[in-house]
């Protein structure tokens, strides 16, 4: 279906622009100046009573990033789970404790995935977004939903909001990229101001690519240079919204659709068998949603937010075993589809007791559901009903943060499955923050957090035919922070910024349900592991020099993990858990002079193990890979560009992030933007 779009979207920018150069050939040249900004990718203070980690505007446009998952694994405390290429689904792990435990809100509302809780974040694109933030706990405000007040982590996606300068009434941002794996990859985002009260954006992206990229193969006692197969991708994303406003108030309209096909490279096997994959996986997703936020008075204020979602999976795959040793051929057949459906509600209130006391109340329902084709399966629905009380305190130098999150969860299967569904669970789980200024200035604060979670086990985790296991138990979670942040402006002289902050943490984990891949990344296996325990530092600071025109940023994190296996002292005990490394971190550089840009970004992941048991079989080796950008501003009348080149792994150098998938070596991307 999306291959038809293919030579038009290929078109569509450079047509774009060459029609509104000729339209404009009449009107004076306009060369457009932008004031010099000062731009950190650190952890932020502001008001927050724990800092949090942000990228916005131009800095999501000047670091190496194709899809929101190479942005976030630039955080200090993630881990990113990237089953290589373009297509390879990209997860992420906030502080070990696991990608079910990270919350993903796309304009402040979640987006779920009621059938593993893990959200693929390859699925969003950079084009159309103004920031992308990542919160510990949980975001340190209390008017926000029930929702936000249940995960252990939050990654928090925000679109361009249309803005027009002046009389300007339409805005055109059509992009351009290609490279590496025969990339094609345009986009469109159209806005258009509609009156004084309400504008309107569309956006659309296509993205192509064969997946085609060499990697480093074990035969026998040998390496060998292999070209990975059966990777390629063919998606097309289009997203429109309505943007309004009323007397002390907005609203918006959103809807999003994504259609993709996309071959499932398997894991590369060594030294076992021959393994040949011609798995397919096609994905279709559409919500539609809203949101409404009114001041009443300067004391109470309201939000309702609203979403229907549905996602269609349709998975196929052959496998062919051959025995090494004696040389039998096994074969496998995988066809199934998948459907879920998803509503959402959403109310929260805020009231103002006190200029410095704030409280407020939340609550949301969702419904979910899940069909397949598989035998015997269980058809699931669930039904959750989330109620949230939170208060803020704010003095002088002491900020407090309190809340109580009641979760209640109904599950019913099809009485036809013999599949018996798990039982009613109400949980209620606090949270507590608290921040310290010593002095007058914010530039020095110390902060510190408890909050304890409840996670309900996925659909695939209870109810998946031969995988699911419906005694699966909830996952009881523990966190402990505390740290210290530092951050200070400079009107004079050359530091124009410099900021560090430290966390150290603890969080324990009681029957954490692990998943691992079986075969291909779209199948897991589940079970409970019992108690966890993940004590780790997280480390990050950043300098900004202004030498005349040149602008110097740096970042450097750093975070030391030690998540231990402490279920039984026989069987793994005080192991390190599976895919997380005890060290890893990242360093940022940028250069900035005039209209030219220049970016070198490195990162490094140490060595992990990819199961329970820590053996030198199943060790995984560090990696690291280093990154640079260079792009520059280019002005034609009244039309702003810019020209990038990347290059990604410059050293070519061969790893996995999950064993067995191996990532792609050295490549490029060049790229044109253009502003209307």
């Amino acid at each position: 279906m999306i291959n038809n779009y293919k030579n038009i979207l290929f078109a569509l920018p450079i047509s774009l622009v060459y029609s509104f150069i000729n339209a404009q050939e009449k009107k004076d040249s306009i060369r457009i100046t932008e004031l010099k900004e000062i731009v950190t990718i650190g952890k932020r203070n502001d008001k927050a009573i724990i800092p949090f980690q942000e990228l916005k505007g131009k800095e999501l446009e000047n670091i190496n990033s194709f899809s929101v998952a190479d942005a976030v694994r630039l955080f200090s405390g993630v881990q990113l789970k990237d089953y290589g290429g373009v297509g390879g689904m990209k997860t992420v792990n906030i502080r070990g404790m696991g990608s079910e435990h990270v919350g993903v809100f796309y304009d402040g509302i979640p987006v779920g995935n009621a059938q593993n809780g893990m959200v693929d974040l390859g699925k969003f694109s950079m084009d159309n977004l103004e920031s992308i933030s990542i919160y510990n706990g949980q975001k340190c405000q209390i008017f926000q939903s029930a929702k936000d007040f249940g995960s252990a982590g939050t990654i928090y996606l925000t679109t361009k909001r249309p803005v027009f300068m002046g009389n300007k009434k339409t805005n055109i941002n059509s992009t351009y990229r290609s490279g590496s794996f025969n990339l094609i990859n345009p986009s469109l985002v159209w806005e258009e101001k509609l009156s004084s009260v309400l504008t309107s954006s569309f956006n659309i992206e296509y993205i192509n690519s064969d997946g085609k990229y060499k990697y480093r193969q074990k035969k026998g006692t040998w390496d060998t240079i292999a070209i990975r197969q059966n990777g390629n991708i063919s998606a097309l994303r289009t997203e429109a919204g309505l943007f309004g406003k009323l007397t002390n108030g907005k609203w918006n309209l959103k809807g999003y659709y994504y259609d993709s096909s996309r071959k499932i490279p398997g894991a590369v096997i060594k030294n076992s068998y021959e393994k040949y994959q011609f798995g397919k996986q096609e994905d279709r997703n559409f919500f539609m949603q809203g949101s409404l936020e009114k001041l009443f008075s300067k004391k109470y204020k309201i939000m309702i937010n609203a979403k229907y979602a549905h996602d269609f999976t349709h998975y196929e795959n052959i496998e062919i075993y051959k025995d090494s040793k004696w040389g039998d051929k096994f074969s496998y057949l995988i066809n199934n589809t998948y459907k879920q459906d998803e509503f959402y509600i959403s109310t929260a209130q805020q009231y103002s007791l006190f200029s410095f006391w704030d409280i407020s109340i939340s609550a949301d329902y969702q419904y979910n559901s899940m069909k397949a084709d598989l035998v015997n399966f269980a058809n699931p629905i669930r039904n959750t009903e989330l109620v949230a009380f939170a208060t803020a305190l704010q003095f002088t130098k002491i900020k407090l943060q309190t809340s109580l999150l009641g979760t209640f969860v109904q599950d019913r299967t099809d009485h036809k499955s013999n599949v018996m569904g798990a039982s009613d669970k109400n949980e209620l789980t606090p949270a507590f923050f608290f921040n310290y200024q010593p002095f007058k200035s914010n530039e020095l604060s110390f902060h510190s957090f408890y909050k304890r979670i409840f996670r309900m086990p996925t659909f695939n985790d209870l109810y998946y035919t031969d995988i699911g296991n419906s005694n699966l138990k909830p996952e009881y979670t523990n966190q402990f922070d505390i740290g210290v942040t530092y951050n200070k402006n400079f009107t004079s002289g050359v530091v124009s910024h410099i900021g560090f902050t430290v966390d150290g943490y603890y969080n324990t984990v009681k029957d954490k349900i692990i998943a691992y891949p079986k075969g291909q990344q779209f199948r897991w296996s589940m079970r409970n592991i019992g108690k966890t325990r993940i004590r780790g530092i997280d480390m990050s600071s950043q300098v900004s020099l202004l030498l005349k025109d040149i602008l110097f940023t740096t970042k450097v994190t750093y975070t030391y993990e030690d998540a231990q296996n402490l279920t039984s002292p026989v069987l793994n005990y005080k192991n390190q858990l599976p895919y997380i490394p005890w060290n890893s971190g990242t360093l940022l550089l940028g250069i900035n002079y005039k209209d030219w840009n220049f970016n070198y970004s490195f990162m490094y992941t140490g060595e992990r193990y990819n199961s329970p048991s820590n053996t030198n079989d199943n060790l995984v080796k560090a990696w690291y890979t280093h990154d640079i950008q260079l792009s520059k501003k280019l002005y034609f009348k009244t039309i702003q560009s810019r020209a990038s080149l990347e290059i990604n792994n410059i050293f070519n150098k061969y790893y996995d992030i999950i064993a067995n998938y191996p990532m792609p070596g050295r490549n490029y991307k060049i790229s044109f933007k253009f502003n209307i």
